[in-house]
């Protein structure tokens, strides 16, 4: 219970008026006097004494006048303090009483107005509010202010939220609320699920991919169904269209039809985002429990958050997933659509993908260059660019998504991380676990504003109610934040040990082309077919090196050039640096990405000179070693060099298919997964020994898929701390270069199969394969201790 609030100062009597204003504490800052205006019409003299000593303690107020322009609204339970060091906290900027004692009328009703009414005087300066704030005195008996600063508009909107009891919510869409598919993307699936089924011979695993499969083509012939005729048949039902209006966004939008039917018994809905071009028809699951979610949010008419959505989808796309989950429009109005379905996209930045393993359509995102920031940004999602209106404050937000560093680092704390949605891969994980992953949600949501207000009541109004004007910024009590009870529930601890080893619903370019009926196989650029990537929603990376950017901003007359342990573009004329920590965040991205360990093993060595070397291991084939005077050197030296070696198998995997010039394009990718390059072999020219033409491509193409797959299934057998290596063995070479590769694949020391072969590739496939087999089985206790225990 708050105490009771100190009474303000006693109204002006009768006695002698005169100019007396109270001296400011011994030892504090010498006050200025200043005019104070409310509109026009004059106040009285004030004095103004600053927070601070010194040249931190500028006074705020232009032309060393106080001219009021607005009052803030008034609040039904929250004195103005309270709001202010929620959303501005410590922003007291100075002190202010009347230098007339009594003072004059019109001051007085001012400042008793603010005081019993729980509002402030507002002087706009700029972007910035500076707050009046009528403060109880213990001695003086003139009116008596702090004045504390704030953004613009965010002081009407919390005050709103904070009397209803409200907090802000923010959802992503893709693979948290909903997954989505095309033609196109339910074509890709199918084949890559096709793909590792040929290369295993388990058949459990076969019958699990067999059943992942079926769920796709039952739904895909549900959706190509839609596309043809505008019906569906669920169950020997014909279910048709209804035509369903979509309310403007903005004025003078034209009225749009879709075409949708809804299957509730599939909890799944088809609709087609440009209603007059059928290839742009999706295949819509809707995550189970999200009613439960919704009517939390909005129970019995009252809101207890405030509903975002931020997404790195395409603006039409994301506006129809959310009129599919909000239909009414109960969480968003229409009205605030365009201001709460944020859109996170490059803008006019230059935007670099490129493509994971085999077409997989992992999440590679992108690096751009801001013109208006001279400066290399990397695109996050951020709380601050989502309340661009000023809507809320960070601090009274949480986000709901399955991935948390897709979020600026400063708010990721208050993510609440729910597992990906993946109902082909495990349609059944929703209900694995007592309570529905979206319950988990609701639950968390309601700790957490039940958390945050029994703060914000019990500790911060409280101390609030006790403040007097004479006392100092140090005496401002805690205020409460969000991310301060963001604790997931003992029951449910979200794990991605189990992840869909196919990412689920629609990728990267597919995502931001849909709408608009566009391919979605790529991008022209003066003639030259570029291979679009596959980035979904706000992953960072980073280009490898000089010459995959120097491609993709050859149009721009951009070029970059590398130095040693760092980065300096140059960009017309410019040069900006990239920090060094980029490489090895980019690196470990990498290998996320690609579903590939990476491990930086580092040692001193012996001599004086006391120098650290860092290995590089990707998927236990070391690619990078760096030397430095500091272990942070050398492993962001040996990340840059790994990057390179990348980037060098990377180029010679893409060329033949994206068009991307690379004066190595003789050579073969030197790995399973297009990134690998081994460092323990000499660079050897092999373009005499191999054949040309696209049987080449071919065949190479087919072995690093093979080859990609039999590792994926070697990595499932095994323990997650275990490793499994790649040896390089002695080769043997004759005058007519007719050369052999020998891999073996070895276990903590153990050799699990070897391969010999004319082609780097080929002979890894081999010796893959052969290290399959020996685990499936093996029956050696020495080897069965590192394998996990049979499903």
């Amino acid at each position: 219970m708050a105490a009771p609030r100190p009474s303000p100062l006693v109204p002006p009597g009768g006695g002698a008026g005169g100019s007396g204003g109270a001296a400011p504490a011994a030892g504090a800052p010498a006050g200025v006097s200043m005019r104070m205006f409310h509109g026009e019409v004059f106040l009285g003299e004030m004095e103004v004494f600053p927070m601070k000593p010194g040249s931190e303690g500028g006074l705020p107020f232009p032309s060393n006048e106080i001219r009021i322009s607005h009052f803030s609204p008034a609040s039904e339970r929250c004195p103005p303090l309270a709001i202010l060091q929620t959303i501005a906290a410590f922003s007291v900027r100075c002190k202010l009483q009347s230098k007339l004692t009594p003072p004059l009328q019109s001051l007085h009703r001012l400042y008793l107005s603010c005081f019993n009414e729980f509002k402030s005087a507002v002087v706009v300066v700029g972007d910035e509010e500076l707050h009046l704030v009528a403060m109880p005195t213990k001695s003086e008996k003139v009116p008596c202010f702090w004045c504390c600063s704030a953004r613009s508009g965010l002081y009407a909107s919390s005050v709103g939220m904070l009397n209803l009891r409200c907090l802000a919510i923010v959802f992503d869409l893709d693979e948290t609320l909903i997954v989505a598919n095309t033609m196109k993307s339910f074509e890709d699936r199918i084949e890559m699920l096709s793909r590792r089924m040929d290369v295993e011979d388990d058949p459990v695993r076969i019958a699990g991919m067999s059943a992942e499969i079926k769920r796709y083509i039952e739904d895909k012939e549900l959706l190509k169904e839609f596309i043809d005729t505008d019906t569906v048949t669920d169950n020997g039902k014909i279910v048709g269209t209804q035509k369903e209006e979509v309310q403007p966004v903005s004025v003078g939008q034209e009225r749009v039809l879709r075409p949708v039917i809804r299957l509730p018994d599939r909890n799944a809905i088809l609709t087609r985002i440009n209603p007059e071009i059928r290839d742009t028809s999706v295949f819509v699951k809707l995550r189970p429990a999200w009613e439960e979610l919704r009517s939390y949010l909005t129970a019995k008419g009252r809101k207890r958050f405030e509903v975002y959505v931020c997404t790195m989808a395409e603006r039409d796309y994301a506006l129809e997933m959310w009129r599919l989950l909000d239909p009414e429009g109960n969480l968003i109005s229409p009205q605030q659509l365009s201001e709460r379905v944020n859109c996170v996209k490059s803008g006019k930045s230059a935007c670099f993908n490129y493509s994971a393993i085999n077409s997989c359509l992992y999440r590679v995102s992108f690096i751009f260059y801001n013109s208006s920031t001279t400066s290399f940004c990397c695109s996050k999602k951020s709380l601050q660019n989502v309340f661009r209106d000023r809507g809320c404050h960070p601090k009274m937000a949480m986000v709901i998504d399955d991935r948390l560093n897709v979020w600026d680092d400063k708010d990721q704390h208050r993510v609440h991380v729910v597992p990906p949605y993946t109902p082909y891969y495990a349609p059944q994980a929703e209900m694995a676990n007592a309570v529905p992953v979206l319950c988990v949600a609701r639950n968390v949501a309601c700790n957490v504003r039940g958390g945050f207000f029994r703060e914000f009541d019990e500790n911060l109004l409280r101390k609030v109610f006790e403040l007097y004007y004479e006392n100092g910024l140090l005496d401002l009590p805690y205020a409460p934040d969000v991310g301060d009870y963001l604790v997931c529930e003992e029951n449910f601890v979200p794990s991605n040990k189990d992840q869909a080893p196919i990412p689920e619903g629609m990728r990267g370019a597919e995502v931001e082309k849909r709408p608009n009926g566009q391919s979605y196989r790529g991008e022209q650029r003066e003639g030259q077919q570029i291979s679009s990537s596959t980035r979904s929603p706000g992953w960072i990376s980073y280009d490898f090196d000089n010459a995959i950017l120097n491609t993709f901003l050859h149009d721009e007359g951009m070029s970059i050039r590398g130095t040693g342990g760092g980065k300096n573009i140059q960009l017309n004329g410019g040069t900006l640096a990239i920090a060094p920590s980029v490489f090895v965040t980019v690196l470990q991205e990498i290998g996320r990405l690609c579903d590939s360990k990476v491990e930086f093993r580092s040692t001193v060595s012996n001599g004086k000179s006391m120098q650290f070397s860092v290995e590089v291991l990707f998927s236990n084939e070391k690619i990078g070693i760096g030397i430095g005077k500091t272990r942070d050197e050398a492993q962001v030296q040996a990340a840059e060099k790994a990057l390179q070696n990348l980037e060098s198998s990377y180029l010679s995997f893409v060329a033949p298919i994206a068009g991307v010039p690379n004066q190595d394009s003789r050579k073969s990718p030197r790995s399973g997964n297009g990134f690998l390059e081994d460092v323990t072999c000499s660079d050897v020219d092999i373009s005499m020994q191999e054949p040309s033409g696209s049987t080449l491509k071919q065949d190479h193409s087919n072995n690093l898929d093979k080859l990609s797959s039999v590792m994926t299934l070697i990595r499932e057998h095994c323990l997650e701390d275990q490793h499994v290596v790649f040896r390089d063995q002695v080769r043997n070479s004759s005058p007519a270069r007719n050369e052999e590769y020998h891999f073996q694949v070895e276990l903590a020391g153990q050799i699990l199969g070897s391969g010999v072969g004319s082609d780097r590739d080929v002979a890894k496939l081999l010796a893959a394969e052969e290290a399959l087999r020996t685990l499936k089985s093996t029956t050696d206790p020495q080897i069965k201790k590192y394998l996990r225990p049979v499903r």
